[in-house]
């Protein structure tokens, strides 16, 4: 082999040697591609949590925006006329938000979107919840699109007993800026759905102590009224005809209306109130013995859930009247003990008056207990025994016949 024979070899083997580097490069990137940004923060480290003043969350065709509106102000549902929001939930989702760690990068490309139901807005079921945050400018702080939920698969027993293929456990995301990256976090983030409901303050008022009850039907004979002297004791129908006693077990449950109510949504309030039955509703009045006053209005039942509308009064005395032969020593004790009570009433009925002027759907068990016309508490009527008809006086008594005719 002459010297330019052996220095032409050399040049060749350097050339296959670096195009072949180069290809190994490629492939090591590609296989490296699924753990680049693995452990880096979603939003990153410089996410300024404090500034976000708005959440927008939208999917397909349906929208939701939470907004808080100054630093002092609460967080409110734009879709139900700015209903308050529940402030737990959005505080916890933030933060939680905001220490959300990437676990695993995944390129894709147009045609693997949908897959992953990362396709672009109004491309159909597969297209991304776009989830942004916004500053009190309106100004977007951060974009994200969310796509399918990442599953841990269960054993065969599991799936014989939970149902489904897997627990959900993490899912993907796109950041707008980086395209071609499907980027898994391990958590599933199944709250962020643009459903009003889910979201709202769900705090309700409370009915305590009630002394009398009345139902007022859109047909008065299913009417009634029961009341008690004493919260020890025995309810009784007021104004009841001399053929009609309360049945005690039958009204059991109509005792304490809305003890301990569950609301489900808030109704727009541009909804008119024919749409809901309110135009002619029954009306429940509670009057307690703290001396509040509920007139609720129940519209009719609205798939699971009843309308309701709701005005609040109280008549809170300005003294407080002695007890009989009360000793001035604890006289002290019981002025403090009530003057501590009505501020405490004074607040409840602040923050229920705060339900006015709202319409609200209840969860439905709490008000088919108690939605009863007036037979339904009334104790079955027992007619007397008919007497058997007695014979005339002097009528001869009947004598048998000893021999009858064969």
């Amino acid at each position: 082999m002459t010297r330019k024979q052996l220095i032409f070899l050399v040049v060749l083997l350097v050339l296959v040697g670096g195009i072949l580097w180069k290809v190994q490069q490629g492939r090591d990137a590609a296989r490296s591609s699924g753990d680049s940004g693995s452990g880096k923060l979603l939003l990153g480290a410089d996410f300024p949590l404090n500034d976000v003043a708005e959440i927008d969350i939208k999917h397909e065709t349906n929208e939701l925006a939470l907004v808080k509106k100054s630093e002092q102000d609460i967080w409110r549902v734009k879709q139900r006329d700015e209903y308050p929001a529940n402030f737990s939930n959005i505080s916890d989702f933030l933060v939680k938000l905001k220490e959300l760690k990437i676990v695993q990068v995944e390129e894709i490309g147009p045609s693997q979107l949908a897959r992953l139901e990362l396709a672009g807005p109004g491309q159909g079921s597969n297209s991304a919840v776009v989830l942004e945050l916004k500053d009190k400018t309106g100004k977007a702080i951060r974009t994200l699109w969310l796509g399918k939920k990442h599953s841990r698969k269960m054993s065969q027993q599991q799936a014989m007993q939970f149902g489904g293929e897997g627990f959900p456990d993490g899912r993907y995301v796109m950041l707008p800026s980086d395209a071609k990256n499907a980027l898994l976090v391990t958590d599933p983030m199944t709250q962020v759905e643009p459903k009003p409901a889910d979201w709202l303050n769900k705090d309700f008022f409370k009915v305590e102590r009630p002394r009398t009850i009345s139902l007022a039907f859109p047909e008065a004979t299913n009417s009634w009224k029961i009341s008690r002297d004493t919260e020890a004791g025995d309810w009784k129908l007021v104004d009841a005809k001399p053929d009609e006693k309360l049945d005690s077990t039958k009204a059991s449950n109509v005792y304490n209306p809305f003890g301990q109510p569950g609301m489900d949504d808030v109704v727009p309030k541009s909804a008119k109130p024919e749409d809901y039955g309110l135009d002619k509703p029954t009306v429940l009045t509670v009057e307690t013995f703290d001396d509040f006053v509920y007139t609720i209005k129940i519209g009719k039942k609205n798939g699971e859930s009843y309308p309701i509308s709701m005005a609040f009064t109280a008549n809170l005395p300005k003294e407080r009247p002695p007890a009989k032969d009360e000793k001035p020593e604890d006289k002290a004790l019981a002025d403090k003990a009530w003057t501590e009570r009505q501020k405490q009433l004074e607040e409840k009925l602040k923050q229920t008056k705060t339900y006015e002027g709202w319409t609200f759907l209840v969860t439905g068990w709490n008000v088919d207990v108690f939605l009863k016309v007036r037979g339904d508490l009334l104790a079955a009527k027992v007619e007397a025994p008919k007497a058997e008809a007695t014979p005339p006086v002097g009528t001869p008594t009947p004598v048998p016949d000893l021999n009858p005719p064969k």
